[in-house]
């Protein structure tokens, strides 16, 4: 198989997945970027609140296209922003209990939708394809 027939079939099982997810996440009212937003929010300590800022950097997306997300999540009742105490021109993003509900829902989606995708595959299979994926993976870290 040509390197660029394995590139084009990754990217479009990629995309199914994707599909997949987004699928199980309209029921929830959330759109993938806010999902991921949540998860990070929801696996960050609870006693230091991201900021903003940080919350971007760990989404790997400017800060501006961050506030939509947030300004969705925020409305939604999901996070609240605060002024962070030690610098008052931070603002913090505080995870709420609904929001942490909502992170584990869509993280229930993301689960359901690999396994959908997956089932064609034996566990064996699973296992060897996690596998070589993590050998790709960790050439970046």
């Amino acid at each position: 198989m040509a390197e660029k027939e394995l590139a084009e079939l990754l990217h479009q099982v990629s995309r199914r997945l994707r599909h997949g997810y987004v699928r199980r996440l309209v029921p929830l009212g959330l759109s993938p970027s806010q999902a991921r937003a949540l998860r990070v929010l929801a696996d960050a300590d609870p006693e230091r609140p991201l900021r903003m800022v940080h919350l971007a950097e760990e989404l790997r997306i400017v800060p501006r296209s961050l506030t939509p997300v947030v300004d969705a999540l925020e409305e939604a009742g999901l996070v609240r922003r605060q002024v962070d105490p030690g610098n008052r021109r931070s603002t913090l993003v505080v995870i709420t209990p609904e929001g942490r509900a909502a992170a584990g829902w869509a993280r229930e989606a993301r689960r359901q939708a690999g396994e959908e995708l997956f089932a064609v595959l034996s566990e064996e299979q699973r296992e060897q394809l996690g596998e070589l994926l993590s050998v790709v993976d960790g050439q970046f870290r």
